[in-house]
């Protein structure tokens, strides 16, 4: 059902930088739950390295030429 999301998306952003961020969105995100629900490791630079992703889809969004 969430792909419905990824279609629209598409509609004002280019296809490559919609999944780029729906990947990223879906990374973080488990590994958010990881931490949160399974006990997964909390290390400051496994946090950094998700602060980087994070950084990365803002950039990817903010730097995507608006579709018409």
């Amino acid at each position: 059902m969430g792909w419905i999301y990824l279609a629209l998306a598409t509609r004002t952003i280019p296809v490559g930088t919609a999944y780029a961020v729906w990947v990223g969105i879906g990374a973080v995100g488990t590994a958010i739950y990881g931490s949160l629900f399974l006990g997964e490791d909390r290390s400051f630079m496994r946090v950094m390295c998700f602060v980087l992703i994070i950084s990365g889809i803002v950039g990817l969004k903010a730097l995507s030429p608006a579709r018409d």
